[in-house]
């Protein structure tokens, strides 16, 4: 459920309700049923006829009311990129060991191959992240001197600031792993950075030439050893992180999980040309670019992943289905280790539709504006199913027990 649509996600929607046709006349690769589909919750997020909505009204003098129109949870609205965002923090807050120290680590992909990913994107991104995981648990293993296991939780980020092809992976990473021999937890606490990036050229490269198997391939991956000598470009958060005072979930969210382009980047649009704006990595300026508007659909669009892709997944000693196993383990070996963290994960809860409304607006949604009294449901309508819900009905049937005066209907 949303908050009422701002200017800038009206225009968002304009663009692709005006030019999509036209877009997919282009390029006939998005000419689907899939994107079709993408694009028609798009433009029916927020319209309760179309998406349903659930109706609010105060049961005490019967003249508050508040409706709320369902979210469309498309992977392209950038309006339900919001709510995604804050719905990830929580999980990922309750999914980190309490005492282990974590990195935000990013692995890049050379600009030569970016072509190469996203024509063959749906056998080359899922080799990719496993990929990251096999690069770090190597790194690790090889700084302490023994097998490690790390924990990692893996975000696969197809964009970068302006919206263009560029994928990467974004790690939540322990700082240290699981020595399964020893029964101990080690912790890196130096992180040597130019071991890190060869490091990521061989697994990067190697999968690469695996998975495509092609002569171009070949020729284009000892291109790429010659051009990087040094290794590829990698990232890792120096300090220790989380600290005390914040999350890590919260401090990487805006990374990770955001959309190509938020609306409110959004500047101009004039019916053939998009204006928007970004803070460019190179010059740390905010830069603004006019692009025609079937390049800024395009580079809404081509971030869709295949239906059914995870985008975020956990590895090691934070995959999903040990998780649970080896907390206890984990907390064990930890006990070994001097000067451990203590509180450093912080447990964020998942905000509901009337906190976030509040946070947007300053206004509770579901208080009687005349009474004051907070509002119940009322109705629950879904443009599939009809009327899922009618309070009505429950008074009339004689089963509601509460003995606070009804409004009628």
């Amino acid at each position: 459920m949303l908050v009422a649509p701002a200017r800038d996600w009206n225009i968002f929607q304009q663009i692709f309700a005006e030019h999509w046709d036209g877009f997919k006349r282009v390029y006939p690769r998005y000419n689907t049923r899939y994107y079709d589909g993408l694009v028609d919750k798009l433009l029916a997020c927020g319209n309760p006829a179309k998406m349903g909505s659930i109706e609010y009204r105060c049961l005490y003098g019967g003249e508050g009311t508040h409706r709320v129109a369902m979210s469309c949870k498309s992977s392209l609205c950038l309006r339900c990129a919001k709510v995604y965002v804050d719905n990830w923090v929580s999980q990922v807050s309750h999914m980190l060991h309490e005492g282990v120290i974590y990195r935000h680590i990013i692995l890049t992909v050379p600009a030569m191959f970016r072509t190469t990913f996203y024509h063959n994107a749906a056998v080359v991104l899922s080799a990719l992240m496993r990929c990251g995981v096999q690069c770090m648990d190597d790194f690790s293993s090889e700084v302490r001197g023994k097998a490690l296991q790390g924990g990692y939780i893996v975000v696969l980020h197809t964009h970068g600031r302006n919206g263009q092809y560029h994928p990467h992976l974004h790690l939540i990473a322990t700082s240290g792993g699981y020595d399964g021999q020893g029964e101990c937890w080690e912790h890196l606490q130096y992180l040597p950075y130019a071991l890190l990036r060869r490091k990521w050229q061989w697994h990067l490269l190697r999968m690469v030439r695996q998975t495509l198997k092609t002569e171009a391939i070949n020729q284009l991956v000892e291109a790429c050893f010659r051009k990087y000598p040094n290794g590829l470009v990698t990232n890792v958060q120096k300090g220790t992180v989380p600290s005390q005072y914040q999350s890590l979930a919260r401090y990487v969210a805006k990374y990770v999980v955001s959309p190509p382009i938020a609306v409110r980047r959004i500047d101009r649009y004039d019916g053939a040309r998009v204006t928007y704006h970004y803070r460019s990595h190179r010059t740390e300026r905010v830069e603004h670019e006019t692009v025609a508007v079937d390049t800024f659909i395009g580079r809404m669009v081509q971030h869709t992943l295949p239906k059914g892709f995870k985008r975020i997944r956990y590895y090691g000693v934070q995959a999903t289905k040990t998780f649970a196993k080896v907390r206890g383990v984990i907390q064990a070996a930890l006990a070994k280790v001097e000067g451990v963290v203590k509180g450093a994960v912080k447990i964020i809860a998942r905000l509901t539709y009337r906190q976030r409304y509040e946070q947007s607006t300053g206004r509770d949604p579901l208080i009687c504006p005349h009474c004051r009294r907070e509002m119940g449901v009322w109705r629950i309508w879904h443009p599939t199913y009809g009327v899922i819900y009618a309070e009505v009905e429950v008074i009339k049937r004689g089963t509601y027990a509460s003995s606070a005066p009804r409004s009628g209907p």
